[in-house]
């Protein structure tokens, strides 16, 4: 089992964390009791349905990350995750290297292709571009982050002769999470990422897809300088120390945790039963 389980809380962007003094409290809170990081996730214009209810305020994701850098000191600071192709990247790249820098170096980039199609076309994306966005985005601005002299030409975005500073404090550059279960997602993760996250999984699901990203990692050749993979999970509702620790023999580095509602009271009930029973407990 690998020891030292981090835990993080999703969720502070949405709901009624979604009220100034709510949000600053709480995020004050979880950095006290221990939580290793705070997570906001990315939607920005979304269908009626029932599993994103419209009407449920959400700060903009590096909005809400920005403030979270402001609110705290030491906890780091994590998107899950940015639909990147619904963003455009020589600016994206700017505002992540900025919340890098004014957190002190805190800032963990998750990003995924979308699956919204009403959202991603509002933004004008098509569905069937999002994966080729995707790889060519993160590649630009990854270019713009390390490159001494940046310079791009791809299909969707080009430039030569710009410069962005400051440059991220974590250099090359803030770690990468890939979110996703697709070939092309496990593919993204060897071959881009710093990291991998799953959503909503149980622990035989989590063995299923660590299982497939393994087998992936047969096929894609990864980077040398990436080093180890960074395994981010949440879980399929609140894990009793068991259950954490049976993610942990898995090789999940960190759990984030949601509460089963952002409205009311729930996300301050979580952060107290986590605190009690299980930050600092693997």
């Amino acid at each position: 089992m690998a020891d030292g389980l981090k835990f993080g809380l999703y969720g502070l962007h949405r709901g009624s964390s979604a009220e100034p003094g709510r949000m600053a409290r709480r995020a004050k809170l979880a950095e006290q009791v221990g939580f290793e990081s705070l997570w906001v996730g990315d939607h920005i214009a979304l269908p009626d349905n029932d599993d994103n209810p419209r009407e449920q305020p959400r700060i903009e994701a590096l909005v809400a990350l920005a403030h979270l850098a402001a609110l705290t000191d030491r906890i780091r600071l994590g998107a899950g995750v940015i639909v990147l192709p619904q963003r455009q990247p020589v600016l994206l790249a700017k505002q992540l290297a900025s919340i890098d820098h004014l957190s002190n170096g805190r800032l963990t980039v998750g990003i995924g292709v979308g699956y919204l199609e009403p959202e991603l076309s509002a933004l004008g994306v098509p569905l069937a571009e999002r994966g080729a966005r995707t790889d060519e985005y993160l590649a630009a601005m990854r270019v713009l982050w390390a490159e001494p002299e940046p310079r791009f030409d791809g299909r969707f975005v080009a430039f030569a002769d710009v410069f962005e500073r400051p440059r991220p404090v974590q250099r090359p550059h803030p770690p990468i999470v890939v979110g996703g279960q697709s070939q092309a997602a496990y593919r993204r993760t060897i071959e881009q990422g710093n990291g991998w996250y799953g959503w909503e999984l149980s622990v035989e699901q989590t063995a299923a897809a660590l299982a497939d990203l393994a087998e992936a990692a047969k096929r894609w050749e990864r980077p040398a300088e990436f080093g180890e993979l960074e395994i981010t999970v949440t879980p399929d509702g609140f894990p009793d120390l068991e259950t954490a620790r049976r993610y942990a023999e898995l090789g999940v580095h960190r759990l984030l945790l949601q509460p089963p509602t952002m409205d009311g009271t729930a996300i301050d009930e979580l952060i107290a039963r986590a605190a009690d029973t299980l930050i600092g407990q693997l």
